[in-house]
């Protein structure tokens, strides 16, 4: 909660304790008056609170359960003033019915407000749907890897991308990190962030929600995608794997770039530069443009060079694509002359 709701929600409770101080209702003392209001104030405070972190079908739902509770009550009220009861019990039957059917209809209408679609009401609230089931959901490790701002910027993400209080929170810890690889981290997903909110085709939302309950924050994420009916965007591949499980739509950006990769096939030929030694015995190590890692035998003799390799297998994870290849030390043969 921010300190600007708090302070609303304290001047609401103050002015509501002065109210009742003043005036005395009921011909209560002050201090009795004053501690009246201070807890119906701070009743309607909880009530309020309550009613903020309730979908709007179940807002809707309460709302019409309601009335027709009322209604309801009404009616029978009004039978019960034609017979013979008398006055006094006729009023305590009509309060308590009204009491009854009201509370009823809330409760029965509030659980019975996630089967509306609000979709087939359009106007507002199929904005309101539409802008939910867009919703997506950014981890710290999206954020961090930074391949999202990219993507942004090519205009194929749509809808606000929301990023709770949590993994800011998260972030900022890997930022102010002692290990300097971690600060580092989270110095530049904090960069990537400010890139992201200067790009006006997408909408950067920062969300309160949070779930005491819950310590980790892949679980939090998890809550928060059912609460706006989203999708996580990650490229964390446990994350993912959790996600899937519990039927929840995942945006892996690893899947992403593995889609977008140019196609290579076993025996074809490729230009890299070799970079480092490999793992295992005369083993040299290449990047592509994007990233994949290509293996190379026989080339640890030709580290900071560019060669020529015939390509050997592909291996696909989840993690993202790895290349073996093979590289040919003997030079090749001088075609023969033509007759």
């Amino acid at each position: 909660m921010s300190w600007e709701g708090k302070l609303v929600r304290a001047l609401f409770v103050i002015i509501f304790v002065a109210t009742a101080y003043h005036l005395r209702p009921f011909r209560l003392s002050h201090w009795e008056a004053g501690a009246t209001g201070a807890v119906l104030g701070a009743f309607a405070v909880w009530v309020e609170i309550r009613l903020e972190r309730a979908s709007l079908k179940r807002l809707i739902g309460a709302a019409a359960g309601a009335t027709l509770g009322i209604l309801c009550a009404f009616m029978i009220g009004h039978l019960l003033s034609l017979t013979s009861l008398e006055v006094r019990e006729r009023s305590f039957i009509q309060v308590a019915l009204l009491l009854v059917m009201s509370y009823v209809g809330v409760a029965i209408g509030a659980t019975k407000g996630d089967l509306l679609n609000l979709s087939a009401l359009g106007g507002l609230f199929n904005t309101e749907w539409q802008s939910k089931k867009t919703a997506k959901i950014l981890d710290t490790s999206v954020i961090i890897d930074g391949r999202i701002a990219d993507v942004c910027e090519t205009g194929f993400i749509e809808g606000a991308l929301i990023i709770p209080k949590f993994v800011l929170r998260e972030l900022q810890l890997v930022a102010d990190s002692a290990d300097s690889l971690k600060r580092a981290r989270g110095r530049r997903g904090l960069d990537i962030l400010q890139r992201m909110q200067k790009i006006a085709t997408i909408q950067i939302q920062i969300v309160e929600d949070d779930f005491p309950q819950l310590r980790e924050v892949d679980m939090k994420l998890i809550e928060l995608a059912k609460k706006y009916d989203g999708k996580i965007i990650t490229n964390d591949f446990n994350l993912n794997k959790v996600a899937q499980l519990q039927s929840l739509p995942v945006l892996n950006i690893n899947d992403l770039a593995n889609a977008l990769k140019p196609m290579v096939l076993p025996g074809e030929t490729m230009r890299v530069l070799i970079l480092k030694e490999g793992k295992e015995y005369n083993q040299g190590v290449a990047y592509l443009d994007d990233g994949t890692m290509v293996v190379v035998d026989n080339a640890k003799k030709m580290i900071s060079k560019t060669i020529d390799i015939s390509v050997t297998s592909i291996l696909q994870t989840a993690a993202g694509k790895m290349i073996f290849g093979k590289y040919d030390e003997r030079p090749p043969r001088p075609e023969a002359p033509s007759q």
